[in-house]
């Protein structure tokens, strides 16, 4: 199925390759590079000019150009694990592929990993980085909440201490420190809060764009745009935060949603079923979000992706550390952990009017099931699929399109 691509996805796409060809040039020319799980304070090392590739992004790039499975396999030669946290994985079983195989010229080895401790097999991934060769893991300690807030997205922007609690921000703050006196000594730049309160303030900026696009496409029927270009739109701006770059780049697509809205463009006129995509996105098929239009009338109209955007980023406050604490002490609860995540959940398959929900569980993913209960008791049918997003080698990924389309004739109700 062929449909319109968003100026602003193919834009980002352009300028992302662009970018990533700069950056191989900037560290192969001897500068350092730092490879940041998504979870991790990006914007400190974005405040120093740090040159840093998120581990995720590299992840999503390496599946769509159909590579995770031989960097998997890689793995799996050198005796580790291949069937476990593999999006935390892929990269490392890339970055030896040969530079005429390897997506835009291969991933610099980099002298620098940093990500949260989410658990032993993660904390293994990257514990390996540091073995290989001549890089260091700078690991932050993962904190849970002993209370969770009740609607939660409206205390985080401004209201984050009664949202996390003074002594998950206090860890992370120390650690914020102790990660910028690690930089100033492996890199001899100087951090400056006045810079980085700079690159918080254009964050917010993107994520107030964010939010004004997902309320546009909430509300709009029929949906006017893919999630396909609304993932590529919003992720690979949030990977620039804090650029006026990105900035501009979310307001471009703010202006385009608002102007497909209002010439009133629908990716599938047909459009009879609504769907929710929960969990990470399908990177090595991203085509399957499309796939279920023409003969069922089945549009995908939400991925976590810009909804976290609108709700999990903007963060105000005078102490730009202490508010970049916020963004990330509880960035893994809202998306995932039970009695945050099922309740923005249902918020946001109310708001976007869906009929039914696929739900990707991939192994690291905590109380899914709970999420899925909370869904079903609220009447929204869901089809919970138990499979990793960057792994398309296993049965259940293999399956995905057959399943979603029973689950759609089977249980989607017109």
């Amino acid at each position: 199925m062929t449909a319109t691509r968003l100026d602003s996805a193919l834009e980002a796409s352009r300028f992302q390759k662009e970018w990533f060809a700069r950056l191989r040039e900037r560290v192969l020319g001897g500068e350092p590079l730092a490879l940041v799980n998504a979870d991790a304070p990006q914007e400190i090392l974005r405040a120093m000019d740090i040159p840093y590739v998120v581990n995720q992004w590299w992840a999503s790039l390496v599946g769509a150009k159909r590579l995770a499975d031989r960097s998997l396999d890689a793995l799996r030669a050198e005796g580790y694990p291949d069937d476990s946290r593999q999006y935390d994985a892929v990269a490392l079983g890339s970055v030896d592929l040969p530079g005429d195989v390897a997506p835009w010229g291969g991933l610099p080895r980099p002298g620098l990993v940093i990500a949260e401790n989410s658990g032993d097999a993660a904390r293994k991934v990257f514990d390996l980085w540091a073995e290989t060769g001549d890089t260091t893991f700078f690991p932050f300690e993962r904190s849970a909440a002993v209370d969770v807030p009740s609607r939660w997205w409206e205390l985080v922007p401004e209201r984050w201490e009664e949202a996390f609690g003074k002594d998950r921000l206090d860890l992370m703050v120390a650690e914020n420190r102790e990660l910028v006196e690690f930089l100033e000594g492996w890199t001899g730049r100087r951090f400056e809060m006045d810079r980085l309160a700079e690159v918080m303030d254009r964050v917010n900026q993107q994520a107030e764009w964010n939010r004004k696009s997902r309320d546009l496409i909430a509300a709009a029927r029929p949906m006017p745009v893919s999630v396909h270009d609304t993932i590529n739109s919003v992720m690979i701006p949030q990977w620039h935060r804090g650029t006026q770059w990105a900035v501009d780049a979310a307001r471009a697509f703010h202006d385009e949603i608002a102007a497909a809205i209002e010439a009133g463009r629908a990716v599938c006129p047909n459009e009879r079923k609504r769907l929710m995509w929960i969990g990470r996105g399908l990177w090595f098929d991203m085509d399957l979000y499309r796939r279920f239009e023409e003969r069922h009338g089945a549009v995908f109209v939400w991925s976590m992706y810009l909804a976290i955007a609108a709700d999990g980023y903007p963060r105000y406050g005078e102490d730009p550390m202490r508010a970049l604490a916020a963004r990330f002490t509880g960035f893994t609860d809202q998306l995932y952990m039970p009695g945050w995540a099922g309740e923005w959940y249902l918020k946001e398959a109310r708001l976007h009017g869906v009929d039914g929900v696929v739900h990707l569980v991939a192994d690291d993913i905590p109380g899914a099931r709970l999420t899925t209960e909370m869904l079903e008791a609220a009447g929204i049918p869901v089809l919970e699929i138990h499979a990793s997003n960057a792994d398309p080698r296993s049965a259940a990924a293999a399956r995905l399109g057959e399943d979603i389309e029973r689950f759609i004739v089977e249980r989607v109700k017109d």
